[in-house]
């Protein structure tokens, strides 16, 4: 299943997830003018510097450095990626399910949710392979959390979905809990299945997903203890 929208109206505005977007698609116009004109050496430079490098995390942890730039890429790192799919793919998600969540956080709450929540999906990843010397970049994890904390807030809402039937596909609206729930299960096998392989599946970053989506869930679960407190927006 694709999801491409939600039946979830906001009552505000989501600036910080517009700006995310935006952010996410400047660091990937970086990515494109560095390769275009220093070529690949140039931009696997640059992704070694601000993506998160494990090894290089671990290594200045173990040292009690914890200002230097390896820790720093704990937030630039959310910011690149791999390649239009990959930006893409990531930026649907957010695009869909970000604007309720950050309604329900509040513009600074939210912004302060995705950046926590990459961070500790990053750091998941890296406490599953702490000596690999691949940088790990994207935005997923972040975006995990937001999905998560949406599978909690807002379990009933409805999203339009492309599922695929074989060689046919088919428009269906599709609770969120049914296509988030099923997203996580298939993160998890996925997870289990990487065990022992060098690499992750598909040079995915399984654990940061998983760790996202579940640091999602426990926002999701004390927030809605929480009275609401969205005030609609005035123009």
């Amino acid at each position: 299943m694709i999801p491409l929208r939600d039946a979830n109206p906001t009552r505000t505005r989501p600036v910080v997830t517009i700006a995310i977007v935006i952010a996410c698609f400047i660091g990937f116009g970086i990515e494109l003018m560095i390769q275009a004109t220093g070529g690949d050496r140039a931009l696997e430079s640059f992704l070694l510097r601000f993506g998160l490098v494990p090894v290089d995390l671990t290594a200045s942890f173990g040292s009690g450095r914890v200002l230097e730039p390896p820790v720093l890429t704990l937030i630039t790192y959310q910011f690149l990626h791999g390649g239009w799919l990959h930006i893409g793919g990531n930026l649907l998600y957010l695009w869909i399910f970000g604007n309720n969540v950050e309604d329900r956080l509040g513009k600074i709450g939210f912004l302060l949710f995705f950046l926590a929540g990459g961070v500790v999906a990053g750091l998941a990843q890296v406490a599953v392979d702490p000596s690999t010397s691949e940088p790990l970049i994207g935005a997923s994890g972040a975006i995990a959390a937001v999905l998560g904390a949406y599978f909690v807030l807002f379990p009933g809402a409805r999203v339009l979905s492309i599922v695929f039937l074989v060689f046919f596909f088919q428009l269906v609206e599709v609770p969120a809990v049914l296509i988030l729930g099923l997203w996580f299960v298939l993160q998890v096998i996925d997870g289990l299945a990487s065990f022992g392989i060098s690499e992750a599946v598909g040079g995915v970053a399984i654990f940061a997903h998983i760790a996202g989506f579940l640091v999602g869930v426990l926002v999701g679960l004390v927030v809605r203890r929480t009275p609401s407190r969205r005030v609609a927006l005035r123009d």
